[in-house]
């Protein structure tokens, strides 16, 4: 082994949030900044003899942080990298990759669905041996390493091209260049009826897939007009490119407008979907048909069974806590446990590991089964076309045919993004000063049943985590959570979540912003955010 240890560090900051470590491009591309985070890594989980799985989205900078991971694996006595070709890899390929090899854990370098480029974001995550997220003791211990290191180490020999499928080696090391796509979609063939699904669309099924210029592009490309029969063209955007094209990579109406303007039109094709930078996130939208990601977890819930990979029936639910309450409803029809966890797909892992729940989802667009340990944009977009195979159903059918069974929550998300910090704390404090006497309370009209800063106690290992997001809970079920994201690199983003479960069919196609009018009046009486960020409307609605 040639390795130097260079003196640098520690940087204050290096605290990985709930999907990592994510700053803008430019701090992971100053002196030292990556190699010190990276070796708090090595450090934290005890590199040496360790098999590795390393990939990302294709962001700028993701190629040559790729190549100095491997010169730093390698100096830090890892056994073997395996690695996506050109350094690609969604993060649910990832997980898989992981899971399949048996390896120790992964990185991944992404930022999600936040936007690329020279002067976007990037983001290097931890996966460990199950293929998910860090845990927060995993996490600790990266940051507490972090504040400690006094240098990392470095291979003096350059890394190998990663344009070259094969196996090699760096200075000792082994690395396996693999196809980033092949054994992901060979699992996605063993959980989907890819017979039925091809038949439907050779029946004439139109589709549109926006790959929004990130990774999942050549993943849908091979699936859905590959081996599914898709016409070619009906994956758009399906090159990735290093700051996706100008794209902001986040799948949802704001971002994908395009796709969603185009179903909501008269040359819709059957069925749109999007997905995010990494993979990880999804849109659906049938022709005239949006489907909010809280509903889309509830349908996917109560149709499952359909799929091959899930016709013995579903072991639980999870949903992270500020997405909305349809799923329990189909968890309680389905006889089975329904878990509300914190924001962030790490609280999914413990109990996807110990068989207590085989479907997940956050309202930010993720959704997810026991197949991996991480939310899966393609699997939910398969799903859904496996479903509509299944039952010979639109999406606008089958939506309104679940609203029927359990009745339609309506939901929103109100995004304040890139506030100053004070302001977004001044209104969290706000609602945070109300929660003790909130409860008998009438607000806007509506009388408050609970109050509470959300803490959730994990049913498998009785970890504790709390401050997890405000709620307040009303007399007819409604809800208002407010929280700030953890996933943005520029001030601060407040979110704020909206609810109101409706049974009466007559109401069922409201505008939802109309049905949550009187919840978002009690949001703001309560939090007084317009008052305290002086913008009189969110950036973002979902």
């Amino acid at each position: 082994m040639t390795s130097t240890f260079i003196t640098a560090g520690p940087f204050a900051g290096q605290k990985p949030g709930t999907s990592g470590l994510r700053k803008k491009t430019a701090q992971f591309r100053a002196p030292h900044y990556l190699e010190c985070f990276v070796q708090a890594i090595f450090d934290a989980v005890g590199a040496r003899g360790k098999v590795l799985v390393l990939g990302g989205d294709g962001r700028f900078f993701g190629r040559e942080a790729a190549g100095i991971i491997l010169r730093m694996a390698a100096a830090n006595g890892v056994a073997r990298v395996i690695v996506g070709r050109a350094g690609l890899l969604s993060t649910p390929a990832a997980s898989h990759l992981i899971r399949l090899n048996g390896a120790d854990g992964g990185i991944v370098l992404s930022a999600s669905h936040n936007p690329g480029g020279e002067d976007g974001d990037f983001g290097v995550k931890y996966n460990i041996a199950n293929g998910g997220p860090a845990p927060e003791s995993v996490t600790a211990a990266i940051h507490a390493a972090s504040e400690t290191l006094t240098g990392y180490r470095m291979s003096d020999l350059p890394a190998p091209d990663l344009d070259l499928i094969g196996d090699t080696t760096l200075d000792g090391m082994a690395v396996q260049i693999v196809d980033p796509v092949l054994d992901y979609a060979e699992l996605m063939e063993r959980l989907f009826d890819f017979d039925a699904i091809r038949a439907m669309i050779a029946g004439g099924f139109t589709l549109q897939f926006d790959a929004m210029c990130a990774v999942t592009g050549p993943y849908a490309v091979d699936i859905l007009e590959r081996r599914l029969g898709a016409a070619p063209g009906s994956v758009v955007n399906a090159v990735p490119l290093p700051d996706f094209g100008g794209m902001h990579p986040d799948p949802n109406p704001t971002w994908a407008s395009d796709l969603y303007e185009l179903m909501l039109s008269d040359r819709a094709p059957d069925f749109g979907a999007a997905s995010d930078g990494d993979g990880d996130r999804n849109m659906i939208v049938g022709r005239g048909s949006y489907v909010n990601p809280s509903d889309s977890l509830a349908v996917l819930a109560a149709h499952a069974h359909r799929a091959p990979g899930y016709a013995g029936g579903l072991k639980g639910i999870a949903r992270s806590m500020p997405t909305s309450t349809a799923a329990d409803r189909v968890a309680a029809a389905l006889g089975i446990e329904a878990h509300e966890t914190p924001t962030g797909w790490k609280f999914f892992g413990n109990l996807l590991d110990a068989g207590r729940a085989t479907i997940c989802g956050e309202e930010s667009f993720g959704t997810g089964s026991d197949h991996v340990r991480e939310k899966d944009g393609l699997w939910a977009v398969l799903l859904w076309l496996n479903v509509l195979a299944a039952t010979g159903k639109g999406v606008g059918d089958l939506l309104a045919g679940h609203w029927r069974q359990f009745g339609r929550t309506f939901y929103s998300r109100h995004d304040y993004e890139a506030l100053p910090v004070p302001q977004a704390e001044a209104a969290m404090a706000e609602l945070r000063g109300h929660l003790a006497t909130l409860p008998g309370r009438s607000v806007a009209g509506m009388l408050v049943t609970a109050a509470d800063d959300f803490a959730y106690a994990d049913p498998v290992d009785g970890s504790v985590s709390k401050g997890q997001g405000l709620r307040v809970i009303f007399a007819d079920g409604a809800r208002i959570v407010l929280r700030l994201s953890g996933t943005g690199t520029e001030g601060a983003t407040l979110r704020l979540y909206l609810e109101r479960h409706c049974d009466d069919p007559d109401q069922f196609d409201t505008d939802p912003q109309l049905m949550l009018a009187p919840v978002i009046e009690a949001a703001e009486a309560l939090a007084g955010i317009a008052r305290h960020t002086g913008r009189p409307a969110p950036d973002v609605i979902t």
